[in-house]
């Protein structure tokens, strides 16, 4: 009899969080438009990386060793680019300075890579206030990049994120753990 009642219980429990974690039928990304530098202002400024998620934890090996990273993206030079600077705080401590250039893709979300012309980084919407996603895809990679303004954005925020992302194929989620205080960025 305790077997048959846990076996119910365990399958009404099975029933309910299929339900609670269903995808959305359609695809559950807003990609946004980038139509030259007007376009770009709400995405100016200050960023913290919050998490990642990719189908494989390969794919975010490269964010194993950070405790924080806070970035600035910046108008480029010409009203095609966009230059990113970031300070990544290190597990043990370190503070390492890196920058790139964005090149825009006209009439799409589309942004290549200086100097990396196999990547390709898309811009999408987030629900969360403050909060911005990116997709990137490389030779034999992809992810998606959860950034917000502030370095400790809500739960909630977090928990859509990875639930969103589960539902497009990405089992392996990462949450830096902001543990230090973030390194100075340098915006020149």
């Amino acid at each position: 009899m305790f077997h048959w009642l846990r076996a119910a219980v365990l399958y009404l429990y099975g029933i309910l969080l299929n339900s609670i974690q269903q995808c959305p039928n359609n695809s559950p990304l807003t990609t946004l438009e980038v139509h030259g530098k007007e376009s770009l202002e709400p995405y100016l400024g200050q960023w913290h990386f919050i998490a990642g998620a990719a189908p494989t934890k390969v794919e975010l090996a490269t964010f194993d060793p950070v405790d924080n990273i806070v970035f600035n993206m910046a108008t480029g030079s010409t009203p095609v680019q966009l230059q990113l600077r970031a300070t990544i705080r290190t597990k043990n401590g370190l503070c390492v300075p890196r920058k790139w250039t964005y090149h825009l893709t006209e009439g799409s979300a589309n942004l290549t890579t200086e100097g990396r012309p196999d990547m390709k980084t898309e811009f999408f919407s987030s629900s969360c206030p403050g909060g911005i996603m990116l997709k990137e895809t490389g030779q034999g990679y992809q992810r998606f990049l959860f950034y917000n303004r502030s370095p400790q954005p809500p739960e909630k925020c977090v928990q859509e994120f990875q639930s969103l992302t589960s539902c497009l194929n990405s089992r392996a989620f990462l949450l830096t753990p902001r543990n230090q205080e973030a390194c100075e960025l340098s915006v020149q």
